[in-house]
């Protein structure tokens, strides 16, 4: 397992890796940039200006003060979207990394199952809503117990990480039913290096590599186990 981390670090310099990551933060900051600009438009269409209250009299500013709300409340949940966003984004591209894995690496295999459109984009986002559940539920549970809010968050999503990404990469030369089947005959191995990837989770901008670093470290796993 840290010797398939190691290589996955080791080629985060690729071109392909850079092109990706590069590609998907850039998207990532358009979307939450077109969100962030739609609720203010919106709030602003639909809000006057001001109005009138019994008693008060007129009010004004309603309409900018809500503007300022919506737009600090949507900054604030960028700051925890960005990871899953950029996650989903960086699923459409799922095969690019792996693939410069496999060339380097595994130059004699021949050529993976190329996903379609519609696959890429159900896979994407189930991973992207499974991710944004998991870290809901742990955040109710953060809630209820603080000092445990650490391990649980590690356990939660080195769950997910594994056993999401174990199977998009197995996936490309497997079907369903023998991805399933080698996902849960090594849950141990893969749970421990979901964990592993999740570690870096808490830190801000150093989490916006673990997508790319989760896929290359899997397809080595991948490739290891199904070898075994």
């Amino acid at each position: 397992m840290i010797n398939d981390l190691a290589r996955a670090i080791a080629q985060l310099l690729d071109r392909r890796f850079q092109l990706v990551l590069w590609g998907s933060l850039g998207l990532t900051i358009v979307l939450l940039g077109i969100v962030s600009f739609g609720s203010v438009v919106l709030i602003g269409w639909i809000i006057p200006d001001s109005f009138t209250l019994p008693w008060i009299g007129e009010v004004g500013w309603v309409s900018w003060g809500l503007n300022a709300a919506a737009l600090i409340t949507v900054l604030v949940m960028s700051a925890f979207l960005m990871f899953p966003v950029a996650s989903m984004f960086i699923g459409f591209f799922l095969d690019s990394i792996a693939n410069a894995v496999e060339r380097k690496h595994y130059p004699l295999l021949p050529p993976a199952r190329q996903q379609n459109l519609a696959e890429s984009l159900n896979e994407a986002l189930k991973f992207t809503l499974i991710l944004i559940g998991a870290n809901i539920l742990a955040l109710v549970i953060y809630l209820l117990s603080t000092v445990l809010a650490p391990v649980i968050f590690y356990i939660v999503n080195g769950l997910l990480l594994g056993r999401e990404y174990f199977h998009l990469v197995a996936a490309r030369r497997l079907d369903n039913k023998e991805a399933a089947r080698l996902r849960k005959n090594n849950a141990v191995e893969i749970w421990l290096t979901g964990i592993v990837l999740a570690i870096p989770l808490s830190v801000p901008v150093v989490n916006l590599f673990v997508p790319i670093i989760g896929v290359a470290v899997f397809t080595h796993q991948f490739h290891r186990l199904s070898n075994r």
